[in-house]
């Protein structure tokens, strides 16, 4: 019985790297568009038809896992362990017939697909909506497919990939969303996006352990079309927003960080309301870079870099009056990072815009009135 429930576990988990390969299996090359490449073909040049063979042998391998799983079963004798778990034989022979069921039908919807050069599969399909006349059936969805191949292959093409298995993909006139079945498009002349959600979670990244990601939705106008979500790193939206010819509409209750300097900038400020306020009786006056807020931070020492040892990268104490707001001095701070080693950015130094003293986040105070 034991060696059945390590084959099962096993077969489990193989079958799960088949089905979402980890980032080990892509880098291995153990994935199923990695395997059958040579079939496949240039996706590059033929991005459509490419991703009509892929989905078809994705298809057709994830249907003969389980088939895969009971012949194992049979060729290494765990039978009566089968049973056994199952507590009934019409259960067994029932997810036999099934194991064989299932592949034999997926066979028969990839032979109806592919008459007619593949102008019953769902991707053409698809395409076919995006037709100029969509009442002459004399132009062929592969009109479409050649202009979106074309579009793939220009050089400022911007390709995202949010896991293993799905990818965005923006030209200069398609939205694509590839998954492991099908492709989803909408043509950006008659597409609505609108940013429906964000949310937040703990990672191990360069600042303070965050990373947002945004929900979007596409919402194509064209008859027939399917809506579709795409869910992105914040990170990427900017190049996701700068390749759109539409306006995005992000919701009035959604904020995210657009860029890594706009996450860092706000756990800037998180930090520095962490930090010990600096008393003041003097007479506040307006930030002295904005000229909206008041100044209401001071550069203060409070970390413990440069006691005794005199190091030329030591904090310095700061003996200038308050003249900044904490937004400005967190934007100043943020623009003399170095933007190729954010890992660094959270324990670097930065000097006083005025006098030049060097100083670390745990040195910027709120002030106090008293």
């Amino acid at each position: 019985m034991s060696g059945f429930f390590f084959y099962s576990l096993f077969y489990i988990l193989m079958s799960g790297c088949i089905i979402y390969p980890p980032n080990e299996f892509v880098s291995a090359g153990l994935t199923i568009k990695d395997i059958f490449s040579k079939w496949l073909g240039n996706e590059n040049t033929f991005f459509i038809q490419y991703h009509i063979k892929r989905s078809v042998i994705t298809l057709f391998i994830h249907s003969i896992l389980l088939f895969g799983y009971v012949f194992g079963v049979l060729l290494f004798g765990y039978v009566d362990s089968i049973k056994i778990l199952l507590g009934h034989n019409n259960l067994w022979l029932t997810i036999l017939i099934c194991t064989v069921i299932l592949p034999l039908y997926t066979l028969y919807k990839i032979l109806i697909w592919s008459m007619n050069n593949w102008a019953r599969h769902p991707i053409a399909q698809n395409l076919a909506l995006y037709r100029n006349n969509n009442n002459d059936n004399n132009i062929s969805w592969t009109a479409v497919a050649s202009n979106i191949n074309k579009e793939y292959d220009w050089v400022d093409t911007i390709v995202i990939t949010t896991n293993s298995i799905t990818c965005i993909i923006v030209t200069n006139n398609w939205i694509i969303k590839v998954m492991p079945y099908k492709i989803l498009v909408a043509h950006q002349s008659d597409t609505v996006l609108v940013v429906t959600k964000s949310d937040t979670h703990n990672t191990f990244p360069v600042t303070r352990g965050e990373v947002q990601f945004i929900n979007i939705e596409v919402k194509p106008t064209r008859t027939g079309a399917q809506s579709f979500d795409i869910r992105l790193n914040a990170l990427d939206f900017k190049n996701f927003q700068d390749k759109i010819s539409r306006p995005i509409t992000i919701l009035q209750n959604i904020t995210f960080h657009k860029t890594l300097l706009d996450q860092f900038i706000d756990n800037f400020k998180e930090q520095v309301e962490e930090n010990p306020y600096y008393r003041s009786t003097e007479e506040l006056n307006q930030c002295f870079g904005c000229i909206q807020a008041t100044s209401n931070v001071k550069l203060f020492k409070q970390c413990s870099s440069g006691i005794g040892n005199g190091d030329s990268e030591d904090c310095m104490m700061c003996y200038c009056r308050p003249l900044w707001c904490i937004d400005c001095m967190a934007k100043w701070f943020a623009s003399r990072l170095d933007e190729n080693a954010p890992e660094t950015w959270y324990y670097s130094k930065c000097t006083c815009p005025v006098c030049r003293a060097r100083f670390c986040i745990l040195d910027v105070c709120l002030i106090q009135s008293t």
